[in-house]
């Protein structure tokens, strides 16, 4: 009998195991898409933009690719065995670097950039994007460029007012220099220094930007510190957009973030973003 017991607890053992691996997520680089798998996600594999861009301020109105943009080289240096690991750098045209570490976890995958300015010149360099694709995890997977872009839009959300809102929340704007889109400034961000999409009236009541799985079971949500804004995009995208507010010479600067991939269970969720950005909670 206490043979039999412990090979159902060994049996036991090795399924928790098996299904920790499952559950578990893994990263790839691909030219410059951060791929995150994992079984928690639809369709197996979630495509982010990293990094779509860094940016100069005074961008509110202005040419998104004369002025707004500062190019950039990035390349992977490593990725682990596991594919738990990814470590990239970015050199920017004025010399700035920028090395980030990338780890996976359960689920969630986590971010930490060292930016350093290296020249004798201030930088330029005031925010960057993370672009997350959502389309698939939204359950909208027809092509780019056919349809409604915003057919996801019910799916996304951030928190106004202290609650969840989805989209598309109340006073929706629509005029800017480019639309379609909507940009929710952070408290802390310059107006001058802001996508220039549809600038929302309202502040967000965190840093906290998202949206649920086709079939309501899972969210996908991210946050940055420090964040400039929160941002809903053309590409069946959302962006927490870091700050990074310049770099005078010889500077450094540390930037986290985080993307969560975690069961429907909206007070769960905001209280583990409460612990990693205790900065962002008001």
């Amino acid at each position: 009998m206490h043979r039999l017991r412990r090979s159902l607890f060994s049996l036991l053992a090795v399924g928790r195991l098996l299904a920790a691996d499952q559950a578990a997520l893994t990263l790839e680089r691909s030219e410059n898409v951060l791929i995150i798998r994992g079984a928690r996600i639809p369709g197996g594999e979630l495509r982010v933009d990293y990094l779509e861009a860094y940016c100069r301020g005074n961008s509110s109105n202005a040419d998104w690719v004369k002025h707004t943009v500062i190019p950039h080289q990035s390349t992977l240096v490593a990725i682990s065995p596991d594919r738990k690991t990814v470590c990239i750098e970015d050199v920017l045209a004025d010399g700035v670097t920028v090395e980030h570490t990338i780890t996976a976890g359960d689920d969630e995958v986590d971010f930490r950039l060292v930016v350093h300015n290296p020249t004798a010149a201030r930088s330029e360099a005031q925010w960057a994007q993370v672009c997350n694709r959502l389309g698939n995890f939204t359950g909208f997977t027809a092509p780019l460029g056919t349809g409604n872009p915003d057919d996801y839009l019910p799916h996304c959300f951030i928190f106004l007012d202290g609650g969840l809102a989805r989209m598309p929340v109340r006073d929706w704007a629509t005029t800017a220099r480019y639309v379609p889109g909507q940009v929710w400034r952070g408290p802390n961000a310059p107006l001058s220094d802001l996508n220039p999409r549809p600038l929302n009236p309202h502040l967000p009541s965190n840093g906290l930007i998202g949206a649920f799985s086709a079939d309501e079971k899972t969210i996908f949500a991210t946050a940055w510190e420090p964040y400039q804004e929160l941002f809903q995009g053309v590409l069946r995208c959302v962006h927490a957009d870091m700050r990074i507010g310049g770099l005078e010479p010889g500077a450094t600067k540390l930037i986290r973030g985080k993307i969560y991939l975690v069961p429907n269970d909206v007070p769960a969720l905001l209280g583990r973003y409460r612990r990693d950005f205790p900065e962002q909670v008001r």
